[in-house]
């Protein structure tokens, strides 16, 4: 008798057809969890280049040999990992498991922002971003980095930026900026005949306008804050909701740096050798960490 029943269920069509669904689940679940690996891998290999970049002092100029060396690794870890998951987020997968890659995107995001403004004091564009992974991909496809994880990761960098201030304002006692660049003319030296009317003031006053002041730092942060304040978001969105976050740990990171390069300037003179900037608020901020 319960053989029989066996060979009744054996027979029955619908048992084939669920054996599918279970086996469909199961590669689901299995490249799912591949993804969530490489994203944590990818993620401490970000966090690891972000440490060695801390070891710079100046802007504007390649990032140092003991720096190229030492996250050589860590690059090449992050590459590994984008091609094990490339065919895996193509199509439709890549919006299945869009979650599942974002944290690694963000913090790969952050890293690379951070090196590229390091190296050249401007934000890599979301193009650029893009090409990066999309060149570390392999030939399984490009892996997408939404531009929902580029601001993120931009977000992101600002504490980055926060933590170089502070350490080479400690280290140095001054604030990193930028070469001075000489500014444009934007008229035609005609009025070298009238030289010998001008006076010594105008020509002081000439000359010193043709040179601009450093950026500095601080000035980036400042318009970098002003962008992303009025930067707007889906409202009803996560995306909404991870900014809101995001937003007001970003304003404090500028605001400490604020107050570090206020007190510098007041009262540098009077800091002691191998000094750190106080930099302890009311409240403690609030950091999402993955």
């Amino acid at each position: 008798m319960g053989t029989g029943k066996q060979e009744q269920q054996a027979a029955t069509p619908y048992m084939s057809m669920f054996e599918g669904f279970r086996n469909e689940l199961d590669e689901h679940h299995d490249r799912r969890e591949r993804i969530i690996k490489a994203s944590r891998d990818i993620t401490a290999a970000s966090k690891k280049i972000i440490f060695t970049l801390q070891r710079v002092r100046k802007l504007g100029q390649p990032v140092p040999q003991f720096v190229v060396k030492g996250n050589a690794q860590y690059w090449e870890i992050i590459e590994n990992r984008y091609q094990s998951i490339s065919p895996e987020v193509q199509g439709l997968g890549a919006y299945r498991y869009e979650r599942n890659v974002t944290g690694g995107n963000q913090e790969f995001m952050e890293a690379l922002s951070f090196q590229h403004y390091l190296e050249t004091q401007t934000l890599i564009p979301y193009n650029d971003a893009a090409s990066r992974i999309a060149s570390m991909s392999g030939e399984g496809g490009a892996v997408n980095l939404t531009p929902e994880d580029y601001i993120l990761g931009v977000f992101d960098m600002v504490g980055e930026l926060m933590r170089f201030s502070i350490t080479a304002m400690a280290t140095s006692g001054e604030l990193p900026a930028g070469k001075a660049k000489k500014a444009e003319s934007t008229k035609q030296e005609a009025v070298e005949d009238q030289a010998d009317d001008k006076m010594d003031v105008d020509e002081q006053a000439t000359s010193s306008s043709h040179a601009e002041k450093p950026r500095n730092v601080l000035d980036d942060l400042r318009e970098l804050r002003l962008q992303l304040e009025i930067f707007e978001t889906p409202p009803g969105t996560k995306f909404e909701s991870d900014v809101k976050k995001k937003m007001d740990v970003m304003r404090e990171c500028v605001d400490k740096v604020e107050k570090a390069l206020y007190g510098l300037t007041v009262r540098g003179s009077e800091r002691p050798k191998g000094w750190v900037p106080d930099l302890r608020d009311e409240r403690p901020a609030e950091v999402e960490s993955y």
